[in-house]
């Protein structure tokens, strides 16, 4: 399979689980180029196993550990050039096998916080046990804001949003909203974000926009 599903930047390990998003936001670095640091994110295929995800993940973690990059297992993030949360389970299933063999390993989800809407239920209590901390893309004040940027192909995909931060918050998760800045220029209201990201009990982080990307 030439499928990259686990990749490095700046020694971190990532996972890519889909290319598939319900989102389809103007400033995503997926618009202008198919790989990060040399590494294709566009998959050849959707389908593949959680034994797939953790063959490559292995092999990234003995390739940094033999380099003396122990801090490589610091964190492992799932994050792509899609939404991780769409393959909810297989998703899961690799948090436990991680949560199972690191357990000093911290795990990360970034979402696009669309996972409720998706699945019709609250998905956060799943998560918990599994995960440390989300980054949640809030990227708008408002709602007509947050459908220019961000071209949702969901209904209420603004009210979603709030509404999975708020979700992880009450279930104990460690969360973080953020939304991406100096978009070509561009400025948010960045005071009234975060005043809706603290309102939600989630931390927030803006993001400068990386024109070059990776």
């Amino acid at each position: 399979m030439s499928n990259t599903l686990v990749y490095l930047l700046d020694d971190k390990i990532y996972i890519n689980l889909t290319n598939n998003c319900t989102n389809r936001c103007i400033f995503c670095l997926r618009q202008d180029k198919g790989d990060v640091c040399g590494q294709e994110m566009w998959l050849d295929t959707e389908i593949f196993t959680a034994k797939d995800v953790i063959e490559q993940l292995e092999n990234i973690i003995k390739k940094q550990l033999d380099a003396g990059k122990a801090h490589s297992l610091n964190e492992i993030i799932f994050c792509g050039y899609g939404e991780p949360l769409l393959k909810l389970d297989l998703l899961k299933e690799v948090a436990t096998y991680i949560r199972n063999k690191y357990p000093s390993t911290k795990i990360r989800v970034n979402s696009n916080g669309h996972a409720n809407a998706i699945y019709k239920r609250n998905v956060a209590p799943e998560l918990k046990p599994l995960i440390d901390d989300i980054s949640i893309s809030l990227n708008a004040s408002t709602e007509e804001e947050y459908n220019e940027l961000s071209q949702p192909n969901i209904q209420g995909a603004y009210d979603a949003v709030k509404d999975f931060i708020k979700s992880c918050t009450e279930a104990g998760i460690s969360t973080t909203a953020s939304v991406v800045e100096n978009y070509k220029g561009r400025h948010l209201d960045l005071e009234a974000c975060e005043k809706i990201a603290t309102d939600l009990g989630a931390k927030f982080r803006v993001r400068e926009w990386i024109p070059a990307g990776y």
